[in-house]
């Protein structure tokens, strides 16, 4: 049995974490850490845990934690993970990260788009940026996981084998992205209130959100190992090292929005077509339905739909699952993929759990196995 101390456990990514691994069979809570509750019954915070959780909240001392769990998440802000690892902590535990504090290789480009400094940079080129189906093989031998953003999840995924494969000139990127307010945390926000929110759309963080550097650099590994069986991760640490040719990533635009619903990511990406990928459309789209099968056509969680159908949010609603459907704009020379998934689940919780299951041997999907929820 898997020992697990949650950091973070009363925010959203939290719960999740813990409505997960409540259901897992492999898996036992042991630190249910919470700054805001210590003392407290997590099923009073949660009512939804009533009769699931019996324990009252711990502190967020990690160290301590470390010494009685096999496995600590961390689902905090960006800044305390790295503000408190050290190497002792690792000696004793795996660490899933949920914030951005090692998602990103470069220092610098943390600082600039976080606008805190990065107390732990020491640990950042041995953190294994835990996109479960790009970087498996990376993680299951892993002790620190960047568990990725949920924008950044559900953007990379629809692009990577696009990219990776060079059907698509990665300069042209545009993603158009839309989430749910469960996003933005549990924290009190005037402009996430009911009234700020319901029956409007609104762009934000435009030209400016922090996810935008997470997935040029992602994409731009996959760019990089074309024709190579290899992870971004694994291209990461040789860039790093100067093992391979580089420059900097192909610059995207992307722009989120916040829709008036609890769950849920929709990215539509467009990207002009490659110059080999001048051909029919019925050819460019079988072509793109093969890559799509070549990467992800054994994956559990990640489901390619059928000509003609568009993913939906509500499909995958309170699941770890992912759809991708794409078409091809024949008057414009460009793909439109979209993908969509749960940012609380997939995005996140989900995806770290994904992650735990590589790192300890144990079936991926275990504890992740319920279909989405609907209505």
């Amino acid at each position: 049995m898997i020992k697990v101390g949650i950091i973070g456990s009363t925010g959203y990514a939290g719960e999740e974490l813990v409505r997960i691994l409540s259901g897992h069979k492999d898996a036992e809570i042991i630190w249910y850490g919470s700054r805001s509750y210590v003392g407290q019954s997590y099923a009073d915070v949660y009512g939804n845990m009533r009769g699931f959780v019996e324990a009252e909240c711990s502190d967020d001392d990690i160290s301590r934690l470390a010494k009685e769990a096999d496995v600590i998440f961390t689902a905090t802000p960006q800044g305390f993970l790295a503000s408190v690892l050290d190497e002792e902590i690792l000696s004793d535990a795996k660490v899933i990260d949920l914030s951005a504090d090692f998602r990103l290789k470069n220092v610098n480009v943390y600082e600039k788009w976080y606008k805190i400094e990065h107390k732990a940079g020491s640990f950042i080129d041995e953190a294994v940026y835990g996109l479960s189906e790009v970087n498996r093989e990376a993680v299951r031998n892993a002790r620190l996981i960047a568990n990725p953003g949920c924008f950044t999840t559900c953007s990379i995924l629809t692009l990577y084998p696009l990219i990776k494969e060079h059907l698509v000139d990665p300069d042209s990127v545009i993603i158009d992205a839309k989430s749910g307010t469960s996003g933005a945390g549990r924290g009190a926000k005037l402009q996430n209130l009911y009234c700020e929110v319901n029956e409007s759309i609104k762009p934000y963080g435009v030209a400016t959100h922090r996810h935008t550097p997470e997935i040029e650099e992602q994409l731009g590994y996959a760019y990089k190992a074309a024709g190579r069986d290899v992870s971004n991760d694994d291209v990461s640490r040789e860039l790093a090292e100067g093992g391979m040719p580089g420059g900097d990533p192909s610059p995207i635009s992307f722009t989120p929005h916040l829709v008036p619903m609890d769950r849920g990511i929709l990215a539509t990406t467009y990207s002009q077509l490659s110059g080999e990928m001048k051909v029919s459309k019925d050819e460019a789209e079988e072509k793109i339905r093969a890559v799509y099968d070549k990467y992800y056509g054994d994956e559990t969680f990640i489901r390619l739909l059928t000509k003609g159908n568009m993913p939906e949010t509500r499909w995958v609603k309170g699941s770890n699952y992912m759809d991708i459907g794409f078409t091809i704009d024949e008057r414009t020379g460009r793909v439109i993929a979209v993908g969509a998934i749960d940012n609380m689940v997939k995005g996140a919780a989900g995806q770290a759990v994904q992650n735990m299951n590589i790192m300890f041997g144990l079936p991926e999907d275990e504890g992740l196995k319920t279909p989405p929820l609907f209505p």
